[in-house]
C-alpha cells in the first residue's frame, strides 16, 4: 500500500502534527495553556502553539506559563516568525506578523 506524501512528510504525521497545534486567539491565556497542557498528558512529545497578530503576546504568555507553571521538564524547541498577507472582503491585502512557538519535552 503506497502512503501519500507531503512536503512535510507523510500524511500520517501530517495529521498527527495538526492534532498538536494550538491556535491563539482572543481567549484568557489560561485556556490556551489548558488545552497545551492537555495535549501534553495525552501523549504528545511536541506542541506547537502559532497565533498571528495581537494575538501573539498571549501565545508568548501560554509558552510561558505552560513552561514554568505546569510542564516544568518542557523546553523551547524552536521559535518561528513571518509574515502572512491578508486579503480582506474589499480585496485588500495587509500584512500580519505571525509566530509559531514549539514545547518539546523529548530530552535532544
Amino acid at each position: 500500500m503506497a502512503e501519500e506524501t507531503t512536503e512535510g512528510g507523510t500524511a500520517e504525521e501530517k495529521r498527527r502534527n495538526d492534532e498538536n497545534v494550538i491556535y491563539v486567539g482572543n481567549k484568557p491565556p489560561m485556556s490556551y495553556v489548558l488545552a497545551v497542557v492537555t495535549q501534553f498528558n495525552g501523549g504528545s512529545d511536541e506542541v506547537v502553539i502559532k497565533a498571528r497578530g495581537r494575538a501573539i503576546s498571549r501565545a508568548v504568555d501560554t509558552a510561558e506559563i505552560t513552561k514554568n507553571r505546569f510542564v516544568t521538564d518542557a523546553k523551547i524547541k524552536d521559535i518561528k516568525i513571518g509574515t502572512e498577507a491578508i486579503t480582506n472582503e474589499e480585496g485588500r491585502t495587509s500584512n500580519v506578523s505571525s509566530i509559531e512557538i514549539s514545547l518539546t519535552t523529548k530530552e535532544k
